[in-house]
């Protein structure tokens, strides 16, 4: 079992704080030193289970409420000061629409759910370019806080089973079933381990947040907590420092080789994990036997015991530290600069770790607070953020509703041109010229400004991100579209939606973000690893296709985001791109002329550089500080895709003149703002062109009929 303080455990910790700080900071040689997370996992199952089993076998069996009890006094009174911190700063200093997201993380935060949360916005392709949030990191305290939930009652259930098999039994039972502790902890251990390694391949982002992908972490530290004593006393000097050094060299490996494009957690995850295990087993050989490593002599010094103590409140401090100053300088800081965040955070966490964490673990509020009493502080904790997060929501609301009466554009405020028959072209040159001449932005946005991120095309039950695998048809005409593409057709399905209703069309949006509808295999949003569950999704995509045997398909897609593969080799490059991409494109046009009686592609939207969103809602924009050029990138990625459809006989409709004029694109056309990040048009501006994209694809009825 472990001691009650371990000087070696506590310098770990500093190690493992010290890791997490530089990685974030960008130190280039230690690019994998976030993994001292891991560390932490580690080091808190193998104490707080120390400390359960400590007490079984004291009592004989395990007080839930005052464990819960310890467990709110040491975490919730700094995390909570934290939270309100962050919460007032990301107010002061971020755009409000980025703010009003950051209230809504603190309310997940608060309820130690935050990996959850976090692990949907991971796979959610839209909220890619929204930047990370200054509480992301309290992901890792929620999964703990999971862990502190659940592991008690699992000792419960193991105590409960072992008397109940060896009821009537002669034979005394043991305190602390070590037996039926171990199996329980292996089989769950290996199943969330099995689960990693599994959802790291296909779910990159959910596997790096969730409880379950990381619950054997915590298994190994507890599973080390159950290691007899008198098993390591048999241990040599020798064989104690040949596991402290084999656990140091997994560390030092892991920062140093780890980075973040390695598929994490998964596999990889064991150098850290083991690494941490190998070194807590070998600091656990009594002080007075002469046989500790010299690893537990050089982890105990003073200075990292110090910083140990320190590290929750390094741990809390740090992130924000990173994330809020860049928003308020509005560019990334310099290394001198991170510097003085690193001090600023060390200053913050000593002050933090003696007025705020030792008084609610040993001075007079711990007194007052002991046992059951103690869990007030949850209902208190989550009752002072949701007041902080309800000032701030009502907070942006006011700020953002503070636009005077502007009215919206009307085409009689631009320049028309001879011939051009469509209003929507006409309002968009209209908006171009009221950006010109710095017009104030329409009051009555719509969408709501505060609610653009919301603005997401709805897919029912067949949201192909989640790899469903069925079809949900629109409409009941006696025509058949398909569209397919990524992200950027689904964002069209409003206008889609529209036009099968008019046109007597039955519709089937086969549609999954990130997934370029070319036939190339891509890299994963979160890695450098191949997408494999997109280049499973094409493949369904073209028997379904096959099945129904559409009269069209219309393809809507973005170009790769991280890179294309061609021989294994990931290529990022546009000039390195473009001949993987085209091939991919000729392939899929190939099978589509095949399949479908008609083919068209709707060219990819013109993306902009920055995210017009945080533009709109920064400070006091006019029109013509959120109007952008098109990226050049996308658009020759794009061309790649016209050029394909155009040798293969497909019909194309390019959007771009209604989104841009001579080169510059609004973000509000009329009174509608048109994207909702950088490259996504919002779902009322695409609901506004059903007309046109449907006349433009021949999918409506003439006049004549």
């Amino acid at each position: 079992m472990a001691r009650e303080l371990r000087g070696d455990i506590q310098g770990l910790r500093a190690v493992a704080v010290l890791a997490v700080i530089a990685a974030h900071a960008g130190v280039p040689f230690l690019p994998g030193g976030f993994v001292g997370v891991d560390v932490f996992y580690v080091v808190s199952g193998y104490l707080i289970a120390a400390l359960l089993y400590r007490e079984v076998l004291l009592t004989g069996q395990v007080s839930i409420g005052s464990f819960w009890a310890r467990r709110a006094r040491r975490i919730l009174p700094a995390a909570t000061l934290v939270t309100v911190v962050t919460v007032a700063l990301s107010l002061l200093w971020m755009s409000l629409l980025d703010a009003r997201q950051v209230v809504i993380d603190a309310l997940w935060a608060s309820a130690f759910a935050a990996n959850v949360h976090f692990a949907q916005q991971g796979v959610f392709y839209f909220a890619q370019d929204t930047g990370p949030s200054p509480l992301q990191h309290y992901w890792s305290l929620a999964v703990e806080e999971q862990f502190y939930l659940v592991f008690p009652l699992v000792l419960v259930g193991c105590l409960a089973l072992a008397r109940l098999v060896t009821r009537g039994h002669e034979r005394r039972v043991e305190r602390l079933p070590r037996g039926a502790v171990v199996t329980v902890l292996v089989v769950l251990s290996l199943a969330s381990l099995a689960w990693s390694i599994h959802q790291t391949v296909g779910s990159p982002s959910t596997a790096y947040f969730s409880t379950f992908t990381r619950a054997w972490e915590l298994g190994v530290g507890a599973l080390a907590a159950l290691v007899p004593p008198t098993l390591l006393r048999r241990l040599t000097r020798l064989t104690l420092e040949a596991l402290a050094v084999a656990g140091g060299l997994m560390l030092l490996v892991a920062c140093v080789v780890i980075t973040p494009e390695t598929p994490f957690p998964g596999i990889a995850a064991a150098l850290p994990v083991v690494g941490t295990a190998l070194l807590i087993l070998a600091g656990a050989a009594p002080e007075h036997s002469g046989r500790q490593p010299s690893s537990s002599r050089v982890l105990a010094v003073k200075p990292l015991r110090m910083v140990g103590d320190w590290s929750y409140s390094l741990y809390l401090w740090h992130w924000p530290a990173f994330i809020l100053p860049p928003v308020a300088l509005g560019r990334s800081m310099t290394w001198p600069e991170k510097i003085v965040a690193v001090l600023v955070v060390v200053t913050l966490s000593a002050y933090s770790y003696r007025f705020i964490e030792m008084p609610f673990r040993t001075g007079r509020p711990a007194q007052r607070l002991l046992r059951r009493r103690a869990l007030v502080l949850y209902p208190l904790s989550a009752t002072l953020v949701v007041a902080v997060a309800a000032g701030g929501w009502w907070y942006t609301g006011v700020q953002g509703g503070e636009r005077g009466d502007n009215p919206a554009i009307t085409v009689a405020g631009g320049p028309t041109a001879e011939g051009i028959q469509d209003n929507t072209e006409a309002l968009v040159r209209a908006s171009v010229t009221a950006a010109r001449d710095k017009r104030a932005v329409p009051s009555n946005l719509t969408p709501d400004l505060l609610n653009l991120r919301n603005s997401i095309a709805d897919v029912g039950d067949c949201d192909y991100e989640q790899n469903v695998r069925k079809l949900c048809p629109v409409g009941d005409g006696d025509k058949t579209l398909v569209v397919i593409g990524d992200s950027h057709a689904r964002a069209w399905i409003p206008a889609f939606n529209r036009i099968v209703e008019a046109g007597g069309w039955t519709g089937y949006y086969l549609v999954k973000p990130q997934c370029t509808a070319a036939h190339v295999s891509i890299a994963s949003l979160d890695n450098d690893q191949p997408f494999t569950d997109c280049s499973d999704f094409q493949d369904w995509v073209v028997d379904q296709v096959r099945d129904l045997d559409p009269d069209l398909v219309v393809v809507a897609s973005s170009p790769p985001v991280n890179g294309v593969f061609d021989g294994g080799k990931r290529i990022t490059d546009t000039a390195g791109i473009i001949p993987v991409l085209q091939a991919g494109y000729d392939d899929l046009f190939l099978e589509l002329s095949e399949d479908a009686r008609d083919v068209a592609l709707v060219k990819d939207v013109p993306k902009s550089p920055d995210d017009p969103a945080t533009c709109l809602s920064t400070g006091k924009p006019n029109l013509d500080d959120c109007m952008f050029q098109p990226v050049e990138r996308s658009a020759v990625l794009a061309d790649v895709a016209v050029q394909s459809a155009t040798e293969a006989g497909a019909h194309v409709v390019d959007p771009t003149p209604w989104l841009c004029y001579d080169g510059e694109c609004p973000v509000v056309i009329g009174g509608t703002l048109s994207y909702r990040d950088t490259d996504h048009i919002t779902t009322e501006y695409a609901a506004n062109l059903w007309g046109e994209l449907g006349t433009a694809l021949g999918m409506l009825p003439t006049t004549s009929d």
